[in-house]
């Protein structure tokens, strides 16, 4: 019996995680993304159950968030372009760590308010500009470009195996010392990340550069974007995903613990479907990518995160309402999975490598701009027009940017990553 197991577990002779460097690198996701879980819960519950926060003050907490990549991708990509990503990638997660440390030392101290977690909410959307953009990078330097989709799906099992213990042990914290406190645990997470990356070496041979010319640069990402039509229409669906998702993430939580009534503990629990989600999708998500080709399924992800809104929005209060913000939970999950793992592939694979920062920045600049107006108007719909309301909005406009994305032939018709020809010409 024990052998059978092993043998079940045992990884393939080329499976990815035999490589050490890649191996090492998936080690340090999985530890940021299980402290990260707890953020993710704590922090809005920390506003909303604990500073009594209204719709529209959730809403600012989640655009501060996201403002950042409006202000800073574009100049960070051109310095990513000029400096080694690794170091980047290493000094942002130190930086993390000490920002969400910094929540329960402002409650001990009897500082911690609104504005407060709105500045920690900045700085780590601040963090997430830059060194996000860099762990992207350094994965194509560990990874051969051929592997790109099977690179993002281990990582994403890596990010679900989190998600599936990391709710609950959130909730558990939250329950036992309270949403502030439990954040001392992700800062723990991160630091053990940070030790993890360190140990990391990668070969990065930076362009000779003749004369650096910032704006140059920043105009020649611009265009490499804009001159490839399916990178624009990418950048297209995905703002929209993000203008839906922010206005749902803003109200979710408080449509769970105020209409349908769930204690902080359960809307812990309940986060596990995600991580059932992403794991079921993470499996599954290369064979998938695979048989329909990377673009319908990005597509398919895209109207599961719709679909995932919408029946929410429906809700009862009572055990249907806890079964259905677990099926929300569980089927953004998958959408999700499904839906990044084929985009970061196809933006990576269509890209020289001295055009990554660049290209990586410009995407998440355009992809992100409407992130905060999103959830401040999720915040305004919330208050005036009710939770429900609001949810509605992201769950059908989803669905329907998503039917309209599949009736055109641009991602639906790429059913393989482009050849490495393709990206030695672009």
């Amino acid at each position: 019996m024990l052998s059978r197991l092993r043998s079940f577990f045992a990884l393939a002779p080329n499976d990815l995680l035999r490589d050490a460097v890649y191996r090492r690198l998936w080690t340090s996701i999985l530890c940021a993304s299980l402290g990260g879980q707890i953020t993710l819960l704590a922090l809005p519950l920390t506003a909303a159950v604990l500073l009594d926060a209204s719709p529209t003050q959730m809403g600012l907490l989640q655009a501060l968030g996201v403002l950042p990549f409006a202000l800073f991708s574009l100049p960070s990509g051109v310095l990513l372009d000029r400096v080694r990503k690794l170091p980047v990638y290493i000094v942002g997660e130190a930086v993390l760590a000490l920002a969400v440390a910094s929540v329960p030392l402002a409650a001990w101290l009897g500082l911690l308010g609104m504005p407060w977690l709105y500045l920690v909410s900045f700085v780590i959307g601040t963090v997430h500009t830059t060194a996000g953009s860099a762990a992207q990078i350094v994965l194509t330097q560990v990874v051969p470009r051929e592997r790109l989709v099977e690179a993002h799906a281990k990582n994403a099992l890596a990010s679900s195996g989190a998600e599936v213990a990391g709710p609950g042990v959130a909730g558990l914290l939250i329950k036992l010392v309270g949403a502030p406190l439990a954040l001392a645990v992700d800062a723990l997470m991160l630091a053990v990340s940070v030790l993890i990356l360190r140990g990391i070496r990668v070969e990065e041979t930076l362009p000779v550069r003749q004369a650096q010319d910032f704006w140059r640069e920043l105009k020649a990402g611009l265009h490499f974007v804009r001159e490839r039509r399916l990178l624009v229409t990418m950048a297209v669906l995905m703002a929209c995903w993000n203008l839906f998702h922010n206005a749902a993430l803003v109200t979710q939580i408080l449509l769970a613990t105020r209409e349908l009534k769930l204690a902080p503990q359960t809307v812990g629990w309940s986060y596990v479907a995600i991580g059932a989600g992403t794991v079921l999708a993470s499996v599954l998500g290369h064979r998938i990518s695979r048989r329909m080709g990377p673009g319908p399924c990005l597509l398919l992800g895209f109207l599961l995160c719709g679909l995932a809104w919408l029946q929410l929005a429906f809700a009862p209060a009572g055990g249907w309402g806890v079964a259905s913000f677990a099926l929300m939970l569980f089927t953004w999950g998958v959408g999700a999975v499904l839906m990044f793992i084929n985009f970061l592939s196809l933006r990576q694979a269509v890209t020289p490598a001295p055009m990554l920062g660049r290209m990586t920045s410009t995407m998440r600049w355009l992809i992100l701009l409407p992130a905060a107006p999103g959830a401040l108007l999720g915040g305004w719909l919330g208050e005036h027009l009710g939770l429900r309301a609001a949810l509605g909005f992201a769950g059908a406009g989803c669905v329907l940017v998503g039917l309209w994305a599949w009736r055109h032939p641009v991602l639906r018709s790429v059913r393989e990553l482009p050849k490495p020809v393709e990206v030695a010409t672009a």
